[in-house]
């Protein structure tokens, strides 16, 4: 299969590691691994075989996980489930893999690249739950195509959730909340807000994020959108 022509924009490293978050790459990244993501060692785009790597759990996804706080605090409240995060930014992954080492979960994988090429090789209709905590706001109006929420993204996101899956976005850009109320439903999903709370205040099992602190630092609000993945066979 020939790898798909992808511009990838934001940064891949930042300052350099501390020693210990070497050694965590170096020991605990490739255990953490859900199965051949890479083209390197998955050409044929071969399906993950996620069953066998969670044991049969439900499989929730965090697209973006930045430091890493709440995915290991779901990891640590859901014990039940299987969690995969994914960020390109390899300081990010060795802050998540620091967190990982000291509260001692095991039902976490992590994929230290872009999701687009995780998508490729989740089977379909196979994770229950995705979350999209803070992405990168892109504010100008020109670099708003980068955004995720697009059709490039949320295409093979809805094709990998399962009908009545639940998608989180969480974010203090306003006009950013505009373009996913917008291309979200455009693409098998439906909003769950009733009332303004529903947007205004956190998930009962939220864990704020070190952007959500900031952003409330510095006076922005955040939101919290719900959406559903509809059932394609009803549509």
């Amino acid at each position: 299969m020939e790898r798909p022509a992808r511009n990838f924009y934001g940064r891949l490293k930042g300052k350099s590691l501390k020693r210990s978050q070497r050694v965590y790459i170096a020991e605990d990244l490739a255990p953490l691994a859900p199965g051949p993501v890479s083209w390197a060692e998955n050409p044929d785009r071969t399906p993950l075989d996620l069953n066998t790597r969670f044991g049969g759990r439900p499989v929730w996804l965090e697209i973006g996980f930045g430091g890493g706080e709440h995915l290991v605090h779901q990891a640590q409240c859901n014990p039940d489930v299987g969690l995969i995060g994914a960020e390109p930014y390899i300081n990010g992954v060795a802050m998540l893999l620091g967190k990982i080492r000291r509260a001692g979960v095991s039902n976490l994988a992590v994929h230290p690249g872009d999701v687009r090429d995780l998508f490729d090789v989740l089977p379909d209709a196979s994770v229950a739950r995705a979350f999209l905590l803070y992405p990168d706001p892109w504010p100008k109006t020109r670099h708003h195509r980068r955004r995720f929420v697009t059709a490039e993204h949320l295409e093979p996101l809805a094709r990998v959730l399962q009908p009545g899956a639940v998608f989180r976005v969480a974010t203090d850009s306003p006009d950013y909340v505009r373009q996913t109320l917008e291309q979200v439903p455009r693409h098998g999903f439906e909003w769950l807000a009733e009332r303004p709370a529903d947007w205004r205040e956190p998930w009962a099992d939220w864990h704020r994020t070190r952007y959500e602190a900031k952003a409330i630092r510095e006076g922005r609000a955040p939101h919290y959108l719900t959406f559903r993945r509809t059932d394609p066979a009803r549509t």
